[in-house]
Formats: C-alpha cells, structure tokens, sequence
C-alpha cells in the first residue's frame, strides 16, 4: 500500500476524477473573479484550466468520482477548503471532500494509516518535519518517481517544481520528492519605518551607542533598539511606546516553536541545508543518512540544550520582562 501524499489543486491530485459538470465557462469565472493577479495571463490560464478539464473526462471511464484530503485548521487550508476547493470542484468535475482537523489530529491519522496500510485520506497536508518518516516507512507515494512514470499522464505539464519555496525540505536523502510545499511560517521582524527615519531619534541612538539605527542585524543590536525605544524614547505622540512586541500567552504551539525557530536563529542548529547537518533546526543530531534522529540533548550529540538554546530562551525571557507592554489589570 502507498499512500499518495499531495496538495490540494495541484495536478498530481487529478488522478482522482469525474467529469460532473467541468467546462471551460465555469474556468472563465475563476480566473476573472478569482484567480487574479496571476503570472500568466489569463489566455495561458485558460490553456491550463483547459488541460484540468480534460484530464478529468479521460478518468471518468475509470470510475473515479472524488478526491479526499485532510489538513490541519489554519487560515491557508481554510480557503483551499472553502474557496479552492469548490473552484476545482466547477471547472473539473472532481469532488473535493477537504477535512480540516487538528494538527495532532492529522499525524494521529496519518501514523495510523501508515501502520494499518488503509488510508481514509487521498491526500495528506503534513509538516514536511516528516520527510524523514516518509522516506524510512516506505508508505508515502514519492512524487519524482510517480510524475515521471505512472502518474506523468496525470501531472500538469505547465507544473513548474523549480518554482516551488522549500523544496528542499521536501526531498529525502533518495533525492526523491515527496511533498510538494503547500505554506510555510516565516520569522518576521517588524519595525515602524517612520521612527526610525526621525533624524532627532537617528541622532540621539547614534550619540548612546556609536552606530545607526537600523534594522538590527543580531541580537544584541536588536536589545539596543529594545531598551531604547523602551527606555530613552518612551512615548511617541503622547502614547506609551515599548521596544519589543512578542507574545507571552500559553500555546501547545509554543514548545516547537521554540525549538524549530527561535532556538536555531540564536545557532543552535548547524549550518546547511537544509535543516543543518548534522544537527537540525529543533537542535536534533541525525544520522549520516540525514534523516534519522538520534539525539536532542548535548550529550547525545544534539543541541536543544546547549549554550546557544540557554541564551535564546533567556533572551526571550528577559526581553518580555524588559521591553514588553505589561498585560492589562483586571
């Protein structure tokens, strides 16, 4: 049993089809009511949508009627559930049935599956954290080898994977891929351009500490800014103004968060791509193969203990007690 691993609208995914009620009017809509900005234009659009509709009227001699796909609940797969979806839905013919569950939910089901060799779902939106499990189960469908061989009549030939964000990440130690990047969370940092284009702020933070004032560019320029902001500036336009903005409140999302992110950018991770090798973002040794875990703590060999994670997690402590708005009295 293989358990095909795909994301929603894409052209792998149309090996699940029925013809319904697909025509190009229902395509036209899309791209004039939705599908706009868009790289091509809608002539090449249609040429697309064009090769959809076909694909489908070719599998409805196969009998298949419908795809299903699970996600986690997030504002992206949210819309590919709700909006994507049914676009697809119209101009091909196919039946999506998109759930959207629980994050733990997911992984819950997938491992299941995997374990039991039937799966509910056509298609699985997962961390691509779990290369590492697809490539050593064996269980997962590899898209290169699918695309080019007994799939190749099924993927969209306007399919582009060099366009792809994050393939990288995507690909086993086989060189084979098994996910196709659907979203991904970005580390952002945020600052009020118009303050620190004031030259009365320019010139007091260069006269305090010898340099501009600029986009940090590491951690300690970044506290300078933070303290002050906080501490020299204090008010902007009679209104209390802190340094630091970062929230406090209790997630479960938290605990990785901290190990895949915040943990890594203090270099807890080793430097390669594309998790770092051999010790990846979450401060987690591998094997040679790259994708077998072997040990988190310093002393199996990994890092989410080590003196750069120690320093990230005081960091972020001590800069939510320093240059953080207080929480509001009852």
């Amino acid at each position: 049993m293989k358990l095909r691993y795909s994301v929603l609208a894409v052209a792998v995914a149309c090996a699940m089809a029925s013809q319904g009620w697909a025509d190009e009017a229902a395509a036209k809509k899309w791209i004039d009511s939705e599908f706009q900005p868009s790289t091509l234009s809608k002539t090449q659009q249609a040429a697309e949508m064009k090769w959809f509709i076909d694909a489908a009227a070719k599998l409805k001699t196969k009998g298949v009627k419908e795809i299903s796909v699970v996600s986690e609940t997030i504002t992206t797969h949210e819309y590919e559930s709700k909006t994507l979806a049914k676009a697809f839905e119209e101009i091909t013919g196919i039946k999506v049935k998109h759930d959207l569950i629980g994050e733990g939910d997911v992984v819950e089901k997938l491992q299941t599956s995997m374990q039991s060799g039937k799966s509910i779902y056509d298609g699985w939106i997962t961390d691509s954290d779990l290369i590492g499990t697809h490539y050593r189960y064996g269980k997962i469908l590899n898209l290169t080898d699918y695309m080019t061989g007994a799939g190749k009549e099924w993927t969209n030939p306007g399919l582009d994977i060099k366009d792809f964000i994050g393939t990288s990440f995507t690909t086993a130690p086989d060189g084979k891929l098994y996910q196709l990047p659907d979203q991904q969370f970005a580390n952002l940092y945020w600052f009020r351009a118009d303050l620190f284009d004031r030259q009365d702020l320019k010139d007091k933070f260069k006269a305090k500490y010898g340099y501009d004032l600029g986009v940090p560019l590491n951690w300690s320029a970044y506290e300078d800014i933070a303290e002050f902001f906080t501490n020299d500036v204090k008010n902007i336009d009679g209104k209390p103004i802190y340094g630091h903005m970062d929230y406090g409140k209790k997630d479960p999302s938290l605990g990785w968060r901290f190990t895949d992110a915040w943990l890594s950018m203090a270099g807890s991770a080793d430097i390669g791509i594309p998790n770092g090798k051999p010790v990846d973002e979450w401060g987690i040794r591998a094997s040679a193969d790259g994708c077998t875990p072997q040990g988190a703590s310093v002393a199996r060999g990994g890092a989410t203990n080590s003196p750069a994670a120690v320093y990230a997690l005081t960091k972020y402590i001590d800069w939510m007690k320093k240059y953080s708005p207080r929480k509001p009295s009852a």
